[in-house]
């Protein structure tokens, strides 16, 4: 008598996932970030905007980059002239769209 052997949940469950092929199971597959689809832009909302900032330590003025498809933002950024650290939060309206950059000093 042939004894049945029993499957392994989490295989079933990956090639269920592999069997699938949406989008969000492919990128968890092989741990991928979601990718930004520019189809998917609302109206009126653009992606990235490029803002005219003073440096909290020198002064100068400089652009920075802000993208606005990964949501409200805080990071730090070096000052182009005097290559001191800048701490930027990036701020959103309730539609997406870019609203303000707020600049501080570190120290």
């Amino acid at each position: 008598m042939a004894m049945a052997r029993r499957k392994n949940p989490e295989l079933e469950s990956l090639t269920r996932r592999i069997a699938s092929l949406e989008e969000r199971h492919i990128d968890s597959l092989y741990g991928l970030e979601p990718v930004y689809e520019p189809a998917t832009q609302r109206p009126g909302v653009t992606a990235e905007q490029f803002v005219s900032i003073c440096c909290p330590y020198c002064g100068e003025r400089f652009e920075t980059r802000v993208d606005v498809s990964a949501g409200p933002q805080e990071y730090i950024e070096d000052c182009e002239v005097c290559c001191r650290p800048i701490s930027l939060k990036s701020e959103l309206e309730e539609n997406g769209a870019f609203k303000a950059l707020r600049v501080q000093r570190l120290d």
